[in-house]
C-alpha cells in the first residue's frame, strides 16, 4: 500500500487532479457571473420600466403646460 501511495505522489494523477480543480474554479466563477448578469437584467428591466413611466409623465406635463396659454 505504501508503495502505491509513493508512486502516486509524484505521478501525473495528482497533476490531473490539480488541473481539474482549476476547471471547477473556472466553472464556479462562470456561474457567479451568470447569476450576477441575471440579477442585473431583472433589476435594470424593472428600473427601465419605471424610468419610462416617469419620463412619460414629465413629457405629458410639459406638453399640457405648453398647450395652456
Amino acid at each position: 500500500m505504501k508503495t502505491l501511495l509513493t508512486s502516486l505522489a509524484g505521478s501525473r494523477h495528482l497533476r490531473r487532479l490539480g488541473a481539474r480543480e482549476k476547471g471547477v474554479t473556472m466553472i464556479e466563477y462562470a456561474l457567479i457571473a451568470a447569476l450576477i448578469a441575471v440579477v442585473l437584467v431583472v433589476i435594470l428591466g424593472a428600473l427601465g420600466t419605471e424610468l419610462g413611466v416617469t419620463f412619460t409623465k414629465i413629457k405629458d406635463a410639459l406638453t399640457s403646460a405648453n398647450a395652456t396659454p
